[in-house]
């Protein structure tokens, strides 16, 4: 559980605040009164007398509207006693000569009172309509904040510091739920006046409830403290609970706002717990892909050669001394062929599966067109002495950011394909593409082969999707083969698609990104 400890005021630096408050509150007081009785005093023989009480007037309206309720009506009474003293018949007492006078004072005692009232209530409404707008903005900023979440102690340090920002003279603790265990934003330590098990109580209780707790709720109103359980919407279950303390009943703008802040919580771990739900999902799903094609390459590819080989070995085994040497050399070559094929098969399952598992941990490198495609075409002529196979790569390839074994694994696929349904030349050809958006590097295998169907296109280059393609007499796991490519060109971010060639035949493009070059070291 992490914890941070909340910060709060010791009582002198408390005590410290209010008096400076208190003499600030004098210093305004008695500026503006001691500036109406010296322009008063200035103006005695050219105004009237009620032209010196606006003047205090004045100077109430100005004060009601800087200070507090009780400093402003304080203000008030001393500003008519003010006027009385220095103003009044008899001056320099207060004392009233006439009653016309004492009329005069109560009513500008009235009017003094009534505009510090009404200048306090637009000064309370004032303050109220900011702090709204503040808090508006808040929930918009921290919502914002929230979708970019992509961890639960993410949400945690969000949500602490937006209860933080939104309650700087509270003490706030948020505890929320994940699949670890129970995970906090700050600490929850006993203390005299909240102690471990009570904060404890509440923030279990609340959840269990969904409901908040606390001054103003109806619920344990003898607490001082809200526990706001993070619930999306109320019939879903809670993914935490957070605590503000202390807490007024009377405050129930704050106690709403600190709703929403939760409300706002727990949407975004409900976000994740779905996002981590369907990333499990997808992962689980993608371990039974991979299960059904290590199982489809047994039952499927590796059966057939498997049987064959058994099948030659035994006739060598039991009746070699009775075969001649044309039939015996016949099974020696069935078994090489099958072997080799079975062992082609083997290593595409596993390569297939390795890059499906494990796409970070492939190694690229500054790799050469012309090397790759030199060793492919090299190793597929000593296997195929009787076949021709053609390489066209013109010079000065620009490198490719890619895993050499891989992409000459690809390769061989397509050119082992092209082999096995082509009696003719098989050609592969590299191309440099500079006319689109994104330059990249096409390389072709071509073939005079019987022409694929365009309704098997969709399926081409799925594991053992083959669909009629073996009436077209199409080599024993050329759909593992495909797949593989198309694995290995997309860890690439390149694409591999088919085309029909136009006097018959098939093409296979493998389309790679061509990435910024490397800089010769000076």
């Amino acid at each position: 559980m992490l914890e941070i400890s909340p910060s709060k005021p010791h009582s002198a630096d408390v005590s410290s605040t209010a008096q400076n408050r208190h003499w600030r509150h004098a210093l305004w007081i008695g500026a503006m009164l001691g500036a109406a009785t010296l322009l008063g005093w200035l103006l005695h023989d050219h105004v009237s007398l009620t032209s010196q009480a606006m003047l205090y007037v004045l100077a109430v309206v100005v004060l009601a509207y800087r200070l507090p309720r009780v400093p402003s009506l304080f203000a008030a009474v001393l500003a008519v006693c003010a006027f009385n003293f220095f103003y009044v018949p008899p001056r320099f007492t207060l004392e009233v000569g006439s009653q016309e006078n004492v009329l005069a004072l109560l009513a500008m005692l009235v009017l003094a009172l009534v505009i510090s009232h009404l200048s306090t209530r637009l000064q309370a409404r004032t303050a109220q309509a900011r702090l709204q707008t503040r808090r508006a903005l808040q929930l918009q900023s921290l919502a914002g904040q929230l979708v970019a979440a992509d961890s639960t102690q993410t949400v945690l340090q969000l949500g602490q510091s937006a209860l933080a920002q939104a309650f700087e003279a509270h003490d706030t603790w948020l505890l929320v739920h994940t699949p670890k265990g129970w995970e906090s934003s700050s600490p929850i330590t006993p203390s005299p006046q909240h102690p471990d098990s009570t904060l404890h109580d509440g923030l279990h209780h609340c959840m269990r409830e969904r409901a908040t707790l606390g001054p103003g709720t109806g619920r344990w109103p003898g607490l001082e403290a809200w526990y706001i359980p993070l619930l999306s919407h109320p019939s879903a279950q809670a993914h935490g609970a957070a605590c503000i303390r202390p807490a007024a009943a009377s405050d129930e703008d704050s106690r709403e706002h600190a709703q929403a802040l939760c409300a706002l919580l727990a949407q975004a771990l409900q976000q994740l717990a779905a996002s981590h739900a369907l990333q499990e999902t997808q992962l689980q799903h993608s371990r039974q892909q991979l299960e059904s094609t290590f199982l489809a390459a047994i039952s499927h590819d590796m059966r057939t050669p498997l049987t064959s080989i058994l099948g030659a070995a035994s006739a060598l085994q039991e009746q070699g001394e009775r075969l001649g040497a044309t039939e015996q050399q016949r099974l020696l070559d069935t078994i090489h062929s099958e072997a080799i094929y079975l062992s082609q098969v083997t290593e595409n399952t596993l390569e297939l599966l390795r890059i499906r598992r494990q796409p970070d941990a492939v190694v690229m490198d500054w790799q050469s067109v012309e090397e790759i495609v030199g060793s492919v075409m090299a190793r597929l002529r000593r296997q195929h002495p009787q076949r021709t196979l053609q390489a066209r790569v013109p010079a000065g390839l620009p490198l490719l950011r890619a895993n050499a074994v891989l992409l000459a694994q690809a390769l061989t696929n397509l050119l082992d394909n092209a082999l096995h349904y082509s009696q003719d030349q098989v050609e592969l050809e590299a191309k440099l593409d500079t006319q689109t958006t994104a330059p990249c590097i096409h390389l072709s295998v071509k073939d005079r082969g019987a022409t694929i169907d365009q309704a098997l296109r969709p399926q081409l280059f799925e594991p053992y999707s083959r669909g009629d393609m073996a009436k077209q007499q199409q080599p024993r796991g050329a759909g593992l083969g495909l797949a593989l490519c198309q694995a290995i060109a997309q860890l690439h971010g390149g694409t591999i698609a088919w085309y029909a060639r136009p006097n018959g035949g098939n093409r296979f493009t493998l389309s790679l990104p061509m990435p910024l070059q490397p800089q010769e070291p000076v």
